[in-house]
């Protein structure tokens, strides 16, 4: 028998004098505080990444200036849309919007359980949002995520083709993908920084209330806060080197998270200039960020994961740009050097998969353009540049130029001479994708797949690109590029051994045999003063075999004794606890007198039988308890009986 919270049962027992039942029952509970909230309306609910596996932070805009929460609880454990009355709730913070009227609000949800369905609404007392949901996963081993490219919500020209077809990238693809774990978006959600309707266009997906959100902050994200007001991000530096232009409108911030066994670092790359003087400083201070996250908390992850806007290695309108040839000088060789496997981008409106690059070149001579496997050596880094999710806008891809293979140039690949030098695989196709990433013990597979064709929703198609892409030999799910990354294990062998949890035990306990009356006979008179009954409870076995060596108690209260209309007070009966067989940590509880020896409560109040402190050793014990009922020689004569309630309680 379990009992993660509280738990009752029954047993029966019996005197002349009267008749003592002792019955347990099963229960549990906690009480929320319930708290007054004003009427308000609740907009762009969004459910962000937390620091890790067990957050998520929940961010949200409100009507009114008012105290406000986020309510969870397992979903399982809601009936017909109420929430139960031992849901959780987390305060929530925030302040006045800058860019749009009302207010936002963000809370952290933490301690989640792995494995588990939760439902979260958000609010107050009388006046919650609609209930969301969504499922935590084992918290180690294998996993997927998506990383969406551009959906700049409104570059089109209209709003509404550009939200269906970042809908439909995101329907089609948590449906094909129902169990990945994280959504992590390049940048650019929208196309004018502080267009809320731009922003409700993006935020109205579901699925971005139901799997948590990686938000990265793009060119087109920036010049006013809402950005920020919408996206609230763990572990954030938004120290000033880390944005452009005015501290009342500049918006993100470098932030860093571990998700299972991948450290993803998030960086703001609209800096890249010093905003205090203008110099090139702003990519220094982001590789001493990535650098002093790594050095902190690197090893506490298999895989290391960069997230930026601005690609470096892409092939389309912006690859020639000046500010991306800075970042692959003051960039690539730090990368190598820090041991990241992985770098995510947008900005280019294009896909693009690097070769391995070290210290901003070639790896390996000799890798083959479009190789389905890859094995970097030490410092050897894959760059992945994601083409639009919405279909807003596309770029097409550049030729070569005659600039050579160095860290900036952008000459044509020796093995595919319509590459660039530094491209294994390019497309532009003109139809929406997105790519998935399979984080597995050994190897990062990399997927980019079609979630449109040329038909609508898509936007730019619509209004006149022509596309490429043809529906029977391409259709949506298709595969435009696929590689499995292999790491570096050095001139030795890695071993790996995968550790289930061990199985959690149990806290549990039973009546010792059968569970019969316990009759304490026929009182005596003691001269004519009062009478007194003798005799013991049934033994009680505890078990308890937890890993988290918890502590445990039991205890007992007894009602009155009754006999049709007469009535013994339970305050009468006393106890005197002891332990039969000692063991998990058990201790028994202190003596309680009959309310006729010290004019007390005996046992009508719950008093403890025995009881284990944390960190008590696992095992078994056997209580007993001598009872004592002292009573006056006023009481009526009959057969009376009681109910004895024993509880458990453990954590």
């Amino acid at each position: 028998m379990r009992t993660p919270g509280l738990t009752r049962r029954r047993i029966a027992v019996g005197a002349s004098a009267g008749f003592l039942g002792l019955s347990l029952a099963l229960g549990s509970g906690l009480s929320a505080t319930a708290f007054a909230a004003e009427p308000a309306t609740f907009t762009g609910i969004v459910l962000g990444v937390g620091a890790d596996e067990t957050q998520r932070i929940v961010t949200w805009y409100t009507s009114a200036d008012i105290a406000q929460k986020v309510q969870l609880a397992p979903t399982s454990s809601i009936v017909d849309g109420e929430f139960p009355a031992d849901a959780i709730t987390f305060d929530a913070v925030g302040a006045a919007n800058t860019s749009t009227t009302g207010f936002n609000r963000h809370a952290t949800l933490t301690n989640l359980r792995e494995n588990t369905a939760y439902s979260y609404r958000v609010g107050g007392e009388g006046n919650w949002s609609t209930a969301y949901s969504f499922k935590t996963h084992d918290f180690e081993g294998d996993y997927d995520f998506l990383f969406f490219g551009d959906p700049q919500i409104g570059s089109s020209g209209d709003i509404a083709k550009d939200q269906a077809g970042w809908a439909e990238t995101l329907r089609y693809a948590t449906t094909a993908n129902p169990d990945i774990e994280l959504l992590v978006s390049g940048g650019d959600h929208v196309e004018s920084a502080n267009n809320e309707a731009q922003w409700d266009a993006f935020l109205a997906p579901d699925q971005l209330r139901q799997y948590p959100v990686a938000a990265t902050i793009g060119n087109h994200d920036v010049g006013g806060k809402s950005w920020e007001q919408h996206h609230f991000t763990p572990n954030t530096d938004r120290s000033s080197q880390y944005y452009n232009g005015d501290s009342a409108t500049r918006s993100g911030g470098d932030f860093w998270y571990i998700y299972k066994d991948t450290l993803f670092i998030d960086l703001n790359s609209n800096s890249y200039v010093n905003p205090t003087d203008g110099s090139l400083g702003g990519d220094k201070a982001h590789v001493a960020y990535v650098t002093d996250v790594v050095k902190k908390h690197g090893a506490e992850a298999k895989w290391t994961v960069l997230v930026y806007h601005h690609a470096i290695y892409s092939a389309a309108s912006h690859s020639t740009d000046g500010d991306n040839k800075q970042r692959r000088k003051d960039f690539t060789t730090a990368f190598s050097d820090l041991g990241v496997d992985l770098v995510l981008q947008g900005h280019d409106h294009v896909y693009t998969r690097s070769y391995s690059i070290k210290n901003g070149q070639k790896e390996n001579p000799d890798e083959q353009p479009g190789a389905d496997e890859v094995f970097p050596g030490p410092g050897g880094v894959i760059y992945v540049t994601a083409n639009s999710a919405s279909g807003s806008k596309y770029y097409d891809i550049k030729k070569p130029d005659n600039s050579g293979t160095g860290v900036e140039g952008l000459g044509p690949d020796p093995l595919n001479p319509d590459n660039y030098w530094f491209n294994s695989a390019q497309n532009q196709e003109h139809v929406r994708s997105y790519v998935k990433v399979g984080v597995k013990s050994d190897k990062l597979v990399v997927e980019n797949i079609r979630s449109g064709t040329c038909a609508a929703p898509n936007a730019a198609v619509e209004k006149g690109l022509s596309c490429v892409n043809t529906p029977d030999g391409q259709p949506v799910g298709s595969i435009v590029d696929k590689v499995t990354v292999h790491p570096y294990h050095g001139d030795g062998q890695d071993i790996q051994v995968n550790v289930p949890n061990a199985a959690p035990g149990e806290f549990g306990w039973t009546i010792d045999g059968y569970n019969g009356l316990v009759d304490l006979g026929t009182a005596s008179e003691h001269n004519g003063e009062f009478f007194e009954a003798t005799g013991k409870i049934n033994p009680i076995l505890v078990t308890d075999s937890r890993r988290s060596l918890a502590p445990w108690s039991i205890s007992a209260s007894v009602g009155d004794f009754t006999d049709g209309a007469k009535t013994l007070s339970s305050t009468y009966l006393g106890w005197t606890p002891y332990l039969l067989d000692g063991g998990a940590g058990a201790e028994a509880g202190a003596p309680v007198l009959s309310a006729y020896d010290d004019q007390g409560k005996g046992l009508s109040v719950a008093s403890a039988l025995a009881a284990a402190a944390q960190g008590h050793a696992k095992g078994g014990a056997k209580l007993g308890a001598d009872l004592d009922l002292k009573f006056p020689t006023e009481i009526e004569k009959g057969s009376y009986r009681a109910t004895l309630t024993i509880t458990a309680l453990s954590s």
